[in-house]
């Protein structure tokens, strides 16, 4: 709020709370249904305003310059690929802070934006940084159903989110028959966390084999429901739908990833040097299962957390920093359209963007809400394939390892999350939270412990990272070493 964010008040003046699934009390301040929308503008309008701090703006991240010094590896820097002017621009610095958001397009139907494609994690986990929980996969829901609109939006990149604070203001699933159906599951009914909603609506889609469930909340005053959801209704209305007098068609969609990249209170990782904070890590605060709005307190308050330490490593290290000769040590990357020509571009990118759907669909059927452990192997099955049906078809077309794109990059990265999300559902043999399986469908207080992935040592990490995309990793464990999971 000093920076400018501005959030709703009650006629009292004061901050005004909502309740959303899984709360107990009224607990969350909010702008409207707009809230991360508000605290981004007004994180934007500072940044933008200090004469230190320096924007490169359509920057891709490549991957960490990294160095192995003994049995640590420490972070150097990173490259980047101005997408504008198909530039590789590379950025040496005495500490790197990493807030890269989330993977929701491992899947097909995600609220999350189109970048959110794991390239943090998968940096993150070519650089030998610790991997963990990333089992636990946050199903919102209530995405935007666009098959029970009355006018069906054109393709789209993401779905559109109903946000959890319609429950929490008294919205009241339906089945299509227009039955609720929530007090059979759970006797929080539509307030229960949203791993129990997910199931129950995906139990309910199955068993009547439909598309979609309606979320209405027309029995509330007009007045109400459009001060409180002003960009809900404009967003449904575009569609033809009036939600202060018809319910919301909505569907399950790929919301959060509660694990990541392993940090300390201070949002350290087991890389010297690299910091994160936000969905990219996995910081502990989320457990099993991320509370709704949870998420925007975890990134402001451990991005705080992570400056002071990140000064004080960034100072103690920079004369190191100097005597690194990067041009020996990180060889340059080189945009592929300075390589390549347009026929052999267009006939990787087609090829990447069909592998790219089937990624997304494997990963939908066999590692979705409910899993088992037969489809999740089918998943790793596919996945290896896919992989190697996909590298094959960039080596018959001139690619090597020195060239990048932003598709081919996106492609790489969301491999990598996919399989590091298929590894730790297989280590967890029961069902905690936001994984459920069937094989083990009840939760065991013994694994009451975080899955790992560790980078196996030692390894050589001289020359360009692309070698640590290739290297040896153990499979994901459940580990006693740190943390807890509630």
């Amino acid at each position: 709020m000093a920076m400018g964010a501005s959030f709703d008040h009650s006629e009292d003046g004061q901050l005004h709370l909502t309740k959303e699934g899984g709360h107990s009390h009224h607990r969350i301040v909010h702008a409207a249904d707009v809230t991360g929308r508000e605290i981004e503008r007004a994180l934007l309008t500072a940044v933008q305003n200090n004469p230190n701090i320096s924007f490169f703006e359509h920057h891709f991240a490549i991957d960490f310059l990294t160095k192995q010094e003994g049995s640590s590896v420490r972070c150097y820097g990173v490259d980047t690929l101005n997408i504008k002017s198909k530039e590789v621009l590379r950025f040496i610095g005495g500490v790197t802070m990493l807030a890269a958001g989330g993977a929701g397009h491992i899947y097909p139907n995600t609220t999350n934006p189109r970048v959110a494609t794991g390239d943090g994690v998968a940096m993150a986990h070519r650089a030998c940084a610790v991997i963990s929980n990333m089992e636990f996969v946050q199903f919102h829901p209530t995405a935007l159903a666009d098959e029970g609109l009355p006018i069906r939006p054109k393709h789209r990149e993401n779905v559109f989110l109903i946000s959890e604070a319609v429950r929490g203001a008294g919205g009241i699933l339906y089945n299509q028959s227009m039955e609720r159906f929530m007090p059979q599951y759970d006797s929080r009914w539509e307030l229960a966390p949203r791993d129990v909603v997910a199931r129950s609506i995906e139990d309910q889609l199955k068993k009547r084999k439909e598309k979609y469930i309606y979320l209405d909340i027309s029995h509330k005053p007009s007045k109400e429901i459009l001060s409180h959801f002003p960009n809900i209704a404009a967003v449904c209305l575009q569609y033809g739908l009036d939600i202060t007098k018809q319910p919301i068609p909505v569907v399950p969609a790929a919301h959060y990833m509660c694990g990541g990249i392993q940090t300390g209170l201070s949002g350290e990782t087991s890389v010297w040097g690299l910091y994160a904070a936000g969905e990219v890590t996995c910081t502990g605060l989320h457990g099993a299962n991320r509370l709704a709005s949870n998420s925007l307190l975890e990134a402001l308050v451990f991005s705080r957390r992570a400056v002071e330490p990140s000064i004080e490593y960034a100072l103690g290290v920079g004369i190191s920093h100097q005597d690194i000769d990067e041009a020996k040590e990180w060889p340059r990357v080189i945009e592929a359209s300075a390589v390549l020509d347009k026929f052999q571009l267009q006939n990787i990118s087609t090829f990447t963007a069909c592998q790219r759907e089937q990624l997304q669909q494997i990963m939908w059927d066999y590692v979705g809400i409910v899993r088992s452990t037969e489809r999740l192997e089918i998943a790793q099955a596919q996945l290896k394939e896919l992989e190697s049906v996909w590298e094959d078809c960039l080596c018959k077309h001139g690619w090597n390892p020195l060239m990048v794109n932003t598709e081919l990059c996106e492609m790489r990265n969301l491999i990598s999350v996919a399989n590091l999300v298929v590894s730790s559902a297989l280590a967890r043999q029961e069902s905690r939270g936001l994984h459920y399986t069937t094989d083990f469908p009840d939760l065991v207080e013994r694994q009451r412990f975080p899955t790992f992935i560790f980078p196996s040592f030692p390894i050589s990490l001289k020359g360009n990272s692309q070698v640590i995309y290739k290297m040896p990793v153990e499979p994901a464990r459940i580990s006693e070493k740190r943390g807890d999971l509630s």
